[in-house]
Parts: C-alpha cells; structure tokens; sequence
C-alpha cells in the first residue's frame, strides 16, 4: 500500500561516480554506509561484522587502514564480502597505495594530511589503476591551520573552502571520481556547510552529523540534520555515525530514507503510543515484531494499533494491518481490507507469518519480473 506524498523531494543534480559496483550521485539511488570498529588486522571479526551490516542492508562499508598490516588483511576481508569497501586513510601515503591494490572500491582520505602534492599524485594514480574512487573527507575537527588563521574557527565557509580545494588537487591531476563530505558535529555548522557545498559544485556528496553520540542521541540528532539536508534533496549517500554497533547504523541510516519515502526496504511498522484504551500491550508486541522482522528485505507496511479510535484508519492504509479489540481478540487487516480476527496469544506469530507469506510472494513476482526482462 502507498499513498502520493504531500511535499514531493527534488534532487539536487550531481555527478555519478561509481564505488565498485555501487554508484553514487546522478539519478542512482540513495546509499546507506557505515563503518567496522573491530581491528581491520582481524580480518574474520571484521568479515563477520560486515556480514551483520549486510543483513541489515548496507550498501558500502568503510574500514580503517591505519597499518601495513591491515591494508594486507584488506584483500581477503573484500574477498569475503559483498558489498564494496572503502579503506579509511588517515596521513601516510602507502596505506592509501596498498588498500587500492588491495581491492579497496574508493578510498577515503584527506588529500592536505597525506603530503605534497607528489604523494597525492601518486594516491591518484593508484587510484586510478585499480578502478578505485575517492572520498574527500573534511572535518570541523581537523581543519588545515591556514584556513583556522583565515577563519579564527571551524565555519560552513571553512569546511567549504577546504572541501573545493582539495577537490581541486584532483582536478589538476585530471581526476574526476570522488565524492565530498563536509562533516561537523554540530549540527547547524554540518547542514550549513552542505547547503553551501551543494550550491557551488555537482560532486557527489557524503553526508553525515560526525561524533553524534549513543543510540539514542545520535539517532536524534542524526535525524534532524541529514533529514534536514535529504528533504531539501541534499546527499548522495549518508552514514549515521553513532556510538553502537555497525548494523544499528544501518537500520537507522534506512528509517531516515523510509520515512521521506526516498527509498523502501524491510518492515515500515506503525504503531500508537498506547495508552488505557489499548486491548493488547503495544509497546511490547512492537518490539518483539521489530525482532522478528529484522530479516524482511521486502518493503512492507505493518500498521499495529491498540483500539479501534485510530486502528481501523491507519489499518487499512497498510499491507497488514492489527487493531486491538475487546475479550483478547484483535482484528487483522489485509491490502486495504478487513481480514480476519486473532487472539492475544497467538497475535506476535501469527503477524510474523503473514508478512513473511507477504515478502515471499513479493520477491517472487520480482525474480519473474526479472527473468521477463532478460
């Protein structure tokens, strides 16, 4: 079920790079990325951790590679993954060089920490060897001391004047497949600057409020400022920087994305607060099903409403539908319709299965759909 958005989301017009098979700006859609916190030398922790992001629905993953020897566990850690990896580089030169041979699909770096321009030249040219793309990282923290002096402190103009510099190292060396980010904990000073940015330039742009804080902090303040810049069609692809686990970043980074209906993936539950009317516990049959239907990949609309003042309404805009009832018993909605009724004891389970009967028949009709196509 769907419905035509009140305020309809216009793109700002980028360039589209590619990050190994992903690509980024232009028309392509918007992508979810994150970042492994294990030891990149632990190439299975870090696999395994991949994975998790994986099943979550990441697009891109980042990795760090502060040393030789992480850029050598980067080979086998692209081998066993499905998803393009971006090495994260911070000052020295060679780990930028290594992560490309390495298999790296782009590689983050900041072009003024790693050197003269000769050094950059050469990252460039690795890059360009083995097909990798680059991100340019800038940060309020870690500003160049020139721009702080011109400044007198980290502003949108600073992050933005840094950002096209360094953009236009690469220009000089004729390279054109990079993406830009502008990043800032604050989340006035981050949004301004990319408003900005995205004013004076069509590179692709990174997004993402840096250091937010936990779960629940950075989720807040995550949300106000990339649903801020996504709203006004700002952002190629976004990383939710949060002190939790990878995959949590991931499921947060694809609310954002459901909720201004830029792109569908998994269970999109609605649910009321509760309150004394409800005829079943909401809070905890909503956290339950959110468990149990972390591994929907399908776009599903689950709509799970205590009592019948807002249930039947918000129920038959939904796929699948639940509204409590009187004595234990609930009525189920189907597509739009008033299906059936089910008790309190059997409600978590038997919801389960009707939207994992709903994602199957789904992904059916796209693999035929596909297979017609070809």
């Amino acid at each position: 079920m769907s419905y035509r958005p009140y305020q309809q989301i216009i793109r700002r017009k980028s360039r589209q790079i590619m990050v190994g098979k992903v690509p980024v700006g232009g028309d392509a859609p918007i992508t979810v990325q994150t970042m492994t916190n294990t030891p990149t030398e632990d190439a299975a922790a870090t696999i395994a951790q991949i994975r998790l992001s994986e099943i979550a629905g990441v697009d891109i993953v980042r990795v760090s590679c502060p040393t030789e020897e992480s850029t050598a566990a980067l080979a086998e850690i692209v081998r066993e993954v499905n998803v393009p990896i971006i090495a994260d580089i911070h000052f020295h030169y060679r780990r930028a060089i290594e992560a490309a041979r390495a298999g790296a699909a782009c590689l983050r770096i900041n072009p003024g920490n790693i050197g003269s321009k000769e050094r950059v030249k050469e990252v460039v040219q690795a890059a360009r060897d083995y097909g990798c793309s680059i991100r340019i990282g800038v940060n309020a923290g870690s500003l160049e001391r020139h721009l702080l002096e011109k400044y007198g402190e980290p502003n949108p103009e600073a992050l933005v004047e840094s950002a096209l510099w360094h953009a236009a190292h690469l220009q000089e060396l004729d390279f054109h497949e990079f993406k830009i980010s502008v990043k800032a904990s604050d989340v006035f000073l981050a949004v301004a600057a990319y408003q900005q940015l995205a004013e004076v330039c069509d590179h692709p742009l990174h997004i993402g409020i840096t250091e937010a804080g936990g779960k629940r902090t950075g989720t807040v303040k995550s949300a106000i400022g990339l649903g801020s810049l996504l709203w006004a069609g700002i952002g190629d692809t976004l990383r939710v920087s949060l002190s939790a686990e990878p995959a949590e970043e991931v499921h947060v980074g694809w609310e954002m994305l459901k909720s201004l209906g830029i792109r569908h993936r998994g269970v999109r539950v609605i649910s009321c607060p509760s309150c004394a009317r409800q005829g079943f516990d909401v809070i905890r049959t909503v956290e339950k099903l959110e468990e149990r239907l972390a591994h929907i990949d399908q776009p599903i609309s689950l709509s799970i409403i205590g009592c019948v003042v807002n249930g039947p309404g918000e129920a038959l805009m939904t796929d699948i539908g639940l509204t409590g009832g009187g004595a234990g018993t609930h009525m189920v909605y189907g597509m739009g319709k008033t299906s059936h009724t089910v008790k309190t004891e059997e409600m978590v389970e038997h919801i389960v299965g009707l939207v994992e009967a709903r994602a199957a028949v789904m992904k059916a009709a796209k693999e035929a759909e596909k297979l017609a196509a070809e």
